[in-house]
């Protein structure tokens, strides 16, 4: 299984999961062929309430006073299929991952839409000596271990009653963190020194959207863009008391505001994750200018073009019932977009209540049980999603 899928399979902090093996591996001649994946889908039932001026947003609250949905769709994690490869020349390790994504969702009668993706394709090579360099398309720096420690990694979260059809849900996306996307990169990660390593690249620059708001924030302009600058550092620990702090940064020039100007989005993180006796405790917090709420760059600028400020924060508390491997948790997290003296909103506050169990049915399959109350606060409206969910994830 791929370093990332396995990454992200630990930070969930299941423990079936997290002691799975590598995936499927077969000897290539000079190389180590690695064939790893995700598959998992959820019965998921919404209902909404609230007012209608504050539901249409990212976190999909619906229409406001719209009674319910159900869907089956795929979790916070996409299907996956994903080939790596390893091999030693030239004193390098060098390898590569190329992953594809298929949807396991549709709301078409009679027509398969192609929702499908390709999150993952590059390489790496280097040392353990002196660290490895990455060339491709992978997880994002900034704000990664924010989503790679969420237990709604390996569930639903939020965006289920909006997102059938899509390759995913939202987890706590927009609700606790900004989302670390899947960007092309060249960067460089350094030597495991007695648990501490950082991160530090080149990533390819979004295009940032400039808007007014009236109960959402709604872009209406798009400026060009420049190369982004991110890096994470990070200290991990074993023995009785484990656990990990991290931080990350990202800043972006972005071009051809609404003023004709340039201005420059700025973001940074803070979060920490402790183990001790089957109890687990994550915090985390995240502040932004001009990077915006939920998706980086979107709707970071006003329609004149200045920065909006923002932040973010998730609480999160675990428990693996002893003998039986069963994970319970429960988080609560919020992401606020504050107005500026132009737009019609004072602030924009998204949050989200999560209670989950998550049970090893073998090492690779976990069934998951999920219930989550997301809500949206627009100056004096309000909008709000709930939502079972009931499935499974098979790693392999």
């Amino acid at each position: 299984m791929n370093n990332t899928i396995k990454l992200a399979v630990a930070s969930a902090l299941l423990a079936a999961a997290s002691n799975a093996s590598a995936g499927i591996m077969i000897p290539a001649g000079d190389w180590t062929l690695d064939i790893g994946g995700v598959v998992n889908a959820y019965y998921t039932h919404s209902s909404f309430s609230g007012d209608t001026g504050a539901a249409s947003n990212p976190l999909g609250l619906g229409d406001g006073n719209a009674s319910s949905s159900a869907n089956i769709t795929t979790g916070l994690l996409p299907n996956y299929l994903s080939v790596s490869g390893k091999t030693r020349q030239n004193d390098l390790d060098v390898a590569f991952t190329i992953s594809i994504n298929p949807g396991a969702s549709t709301k078409n009668s009679g027509v398969q839409t192609a929702q499908q993706e390709n999150r993952q394709a590059f390489l790496t090579f280097g040392d353990a000596s002196w660290g490895s360099i990455k060339l491709g398309k992978d997880l994002g720096i900034y704000a990664s271990d924010a989503i790679l420690n969420d237990m709604t990694l390996l569930g639903v979260g939020g965006g289920a009653g909006s997102l059938a059809g899509n390759t995913t849900t939202l987890g706590r996306i927009g609700t606790g963190f900004m989302y670390a996307d899947w960007k092309s990169q060249i960067a460089y990660t350094s030597p495991n020194w007695n648990g501490f390593s950082f991160t530090a690249g080149l990533t390819q620059g979004w295009n940032a959207t400039t808007g007014s708001a009236a109960g959402s924030v709604a872009s209406n302009e798009r400026a060009g863009s420049q190369t982004a600058y991110e890096a994470k550092a990070s200290y991990a620990w074993a023995g009785d008391f484990a656990g990990k702090v991290w931080a990350s940064a990202i800043t972006q020039k972005v071009q051809g505001l609404a003023v004709g100007g340039d201005d420059r989005a700025t973001a940074y993180d803070l979060g920490a994750t402790v183990n001790v006796a089957g109890f687990g405790l994550t915090g985390y917090y995240g502040q932004g200018d001009g990077i915006g709420q939920t998706f980086q760059l979107k709707d970071g600028f006003d329609a004149q073009g200045n920065s909006r400020d923002s932040d973010q924060w998730y609480v999160q508390g675990t428990y693996t019932l002893p003998g039986v491997g069963t994970k319970l948790g429960v988080s609560y997290g919020e992401s606020t977009l504050d107005g500026n003296s132009s737009d019609t909103f004072n602030d924009i506050q998204d949050s989200m209540w999560t209670v989950g169990a998550y049970h090893p049915l073998t090492k690779h399959l976990n069934l998951v049980a999920e219930y989550s109350q997301s809500k949206r606060e627009v100056s004096s409206l309000e909008a709000k999603e709930k939502t079972v969910s009931l499935g499974a994830i098979l790693f392999f």
